[in-house]
């Protein structure tokens, strides 16, 4: 498993004075990554976008929840045998039945799928986005606890705004 620290600091003088710090504590560099203006962006570093993420899970719950609202559509007017447009006739009433079915199907893979995948999909990489666009600068140490934990030590000379530390549980 890989630990990672994120550290938040207000300006870039304090970020580079910490990977200094950090440098001359014998880290391996590679590991190390200021992320802001002049740096790496977030997306560059990983971090997941939250909108990208609620479009992927918006299209993922599309695949099952239109064919199912077209079925149940169908399966309503079924039942309840309701003609919409007499005209149309019973075989024409039962697609457009499936029709409004499927257009439900789709709002709900939007509203639900997206909005869930907008909340719960970012994690903490949204907030850490915000910052960056507030102009803050993360440091971020990647690798084993022993590593982390110096890091850390380290770090909270620097007094960060915040600082955090996680366990990928995807690296094994």
């Amino acid at each position: 498993m890989s630990n990672y620290v994120i550290a938040v600091l207000p300006d870039r003088i304090q970020a580079e004075a910490a990977y200094s710090e950090l440098e001359k504590a014998g880290l391996p560099m590679e590991q190390v990554s200021i992320l802001g203006k002049g740096y790496k962006s977030a997306d560059e570093f990983g971090f997941i976008d939250p909108k990208q993420q609620a479009r992927k899970q918006a299209r993922l719950m599309s695949f099952w929840l239109v064919p199912f609202g077209f079925i149940a559509g169908v399966a309503f007017n079924l039942s309840t045998q309701y003609q919409l447009i007499p005209s149309a006739g019973v075989l024409g009433n039962q697609i457009i039945g499936g029709v409004l079915g499927a257009i439900g199907g789709a709002m709900g893979s939007i509203f639900v799928g997206g909005g869930v995948g907008l909340a719960a999909g970012s994690g903490d990489a949204l907030p850490y986005r915000n910052r960056l666009d507030q102009g803050k600068y993360l440091i971020v140490v990647k690798g084993a606890p022993n590593l982390t934990n110096k890091a850390t030590r380290i770090l909270r000379t620097f007094n960060p705004e915040t600082i955090q530390g996680y366990t990928d549980p995807t690296n094994t």
